[in-house]
């Protein structure tokens, strides 16, 4: 087995377009809105959408299938069919290209115009930018997203903020640009084929490499994203099949685009060496997306009585089994020759001098774990801690790009050691803090906003999941807190309601009656009550989300 094997590879042609339809239904009026979605743009998309949709549809179903047997009692394993891909030790991903192969430090965020600028000034050595967890995805934040992007890869991008008498420009050194779309769960109900809402990932897939891979190959660069939330073996192939028609339909060299895989929820795990597999002609990374998968933890194991995780604020990457998936992640891509991305530091910076003390311990220690884990690079979520992850791995990788090198422990990394449970509290604070950073997160995300400062942390979607899904679990299982109080509904109720209080007094009377707290109250009430656990809270959110009802 080598990077060039094809035999196994889907064989399929360019369809024609028939009967199918795609439908517009977000507003093409404005100019800018009119060149991103030009005919030959949306001609493109239609036909991944034809090829694509009805397959990740299915891919979807297998999620469930699989789910139930977990609800049912059976725990993810490594999977016996692929054993000859695990245990081939000869095959390799193919050669990563130079641009990508100094990951140390990556910056992630938001598709905000701002926001990219400042990220690609960070000195950080990428950007990952990101359509999914950090974006609400209203119409216009996906589309002015990918006006953005393009203008980035342009080198044209510019932003005025009249308020503050500033101009922002991008630096002529700045950060490698990657490209996050959103999961293959997620749809995007600005476009509809044959009357249903199409994949979001597409549509973000296939404008960013319509309106940028020319620029970039005039600078050398192919197309690079980070692939999101996959689970299995099969959606990997879904998305190198995705790759390998794009680069056919646009008659450009075969790995144009490559790509990093987020391994960030916990079947994914289990399957490490078959995803690189899949997609070993575009994939050059795998990358600890933590904070997700935590939350598939809750979610993958949320029936077992056994794997009832503590209060999520004291769950750190000390805990046996977050430590085995680091080392695991690191083993497996080097010995592959994929590099391993480190997880993300969601600190922000503190004016108070101790506090901020306590801030640049927390990310060293971080940081120092996961380059002594043998990762090759880090996430940081703020521009200011960027020298600050980077001297920190310096100190361990001696200025070196990567850790390619890296021997690895060789003990055991067992189904037993990933899933193995963890202790913790269990009280009523934890509680509450998760109430409030839910409600702060949500209401914030259904106005628009997907990327907020909370508590010191710049939080996403991510944290809201791991939330909802601890108290989901705690409640389901009727568990009791530390101090004896038992944990049920009314309980929960009681203390969701008090915590608006607290929220109207932190943000004030005004800021409070011009937002959406008690319906995103009334949300994460239903969320974290309900009988049958929602996979994923965006998705019973969407109603709520701005601008929905205009679709």
């Amino acid at each position: 087995m080598n990077s060039n094997d094809t035999a196994d590879r889907t064989d399929f042609s360019t369809p024609k377009l028939s009967e199918s339809k795609l439908e517009i239904l977000g507003d093409n009026c404005n100019p800018e809105y009119k060149s991103i979605l030009s005919k030959p743009a949306i001609t493109f998309l239609h036909k991944l959408v034809e090829t694509f949709q009805d397959r990740r549809n299915s891919l979807l179903t297998a999620r469930d299938i699989a789910q139930a047997e977990y609800d049912k009692g059976a725990l993810p394993d490594f999977r016996q069919d692929t054993r000859q891909i695990r245990e081939d030790k000869q095959w390799r991903v193919a050669q990563i290209p130079a641009p990508l192969l100094d990951r140390r430090v990556e910056i992630t965020g938001p598709i905000d115009r701002k926001m990219v600028i400042n990220a690609m000034n960070s000195g950080a050595k990428v950007f990952m930018c990101c359509f999914e967890d950090a974006s609400a995805p209203t119409w216009e934040n996906m589309i002015d997203g990918q006006v953005n992007l393009r203008d980035a890869n342009l080198g044209t991008i510019s932003y005025s903020d009249e308020a503050k008498n500033k101009q922002y420009e991008l630096n002529a050194e700045h950060s490698q640009l990657i490209a996050r779309p959103r999961g293959i769960h997620l749809p995007e109900q600005g476009i509809n084929f044959n009357d249903e809402a199409i994949a979001g990932c597409l549509m973000d897939f296939a404008l960013y490499f319509f309106h940028n891979y020319q620029s970039r190959a005039e600078k050398g660069l192919g197309v690079y994203y980070y692939i999101p939330k996959l689970e299995s073996m099969e959606e990997a192939q879904w998305w190198d099949d995705v790759f390998r028609f794009t680069e056919d339909y646009f008659s450009v060299e075969r790995g144009t685009i490559k790509a990093t895989v987020l391994i960030e929820t916990l079947p994914a795990a289990f399957q490490m060496d078959e995803i690189l597999y899949a997609m070993r002609d575009h994939i050059v990374a795998m990358n600890c997306g933590r904070w997700d998968y935590i939350f598939s933890y809750i979610k993958t194991l949320k029936n077992h009585a056994d794997r009832i995780l503590p209060d999520r604020h004291g769950i750190g990457m000390n805990q046996d089994f977050l430590n085995a998936y680091s080392q695991l992640l690191v083993r497996t891509c080097h010995a592959r020759g994929a590099l391993a991305m480190g997880g993300m530091s969601a600190f922000i910076p503190n004016k108070d001098p101790q506090k901020m003390a306590a801030v640049t311990a927390k990310v060293i220690e971080d940081k120092q774990r996961e380059v002594t884990n043998g990762h090759d690079g880090t996430w940081v979520a703020h521009p200011a801690l960027v020298d600050l992850a980077m001297s920190t791995l310096n100190k361990h990788m001696n200025g070196k790009a990567n850790q390619l090198d890296f021997a690895s422990p060789t003990h055991t990394i067992d189904a037993d050691l990933l899933l193995k449970p963890c202790t913790g509290r269990r009280d009523e604070a934890g509680v509450r803090k998760n109430i409030r950073i839910a409600l702060y997160y949500i209401e914030s995300w259904i106005q628009g906003k997907g990327c907020v400062p909370i508590y010191g942390l710049m939080e996403d979607a991510a944290t809201a999941e791991i939330s909802r899904a601890n108290i989901w679990q705690w409640i389901h299982h009727g568990i009791t807190l530390d101090d004896g109080q038992p944990f049920d509904k009314e309980r929960l109720h009681k203390w969701l309601y008090q915590e608006l209080d607290t929220i109207s007094q932190e943000v004030g009377e005004a800021r409070y009656a011009a937002g959406r707290f008690k319906e995103t109250a009334d949300l994460f009430y239903d969320l974290s009550t309900a009988k049958q656990f929602a996979n994923f809270l965006t998705l019973p959110s969407y109603p709520l989300l701005k601008g929905a009802s205009r679709l």
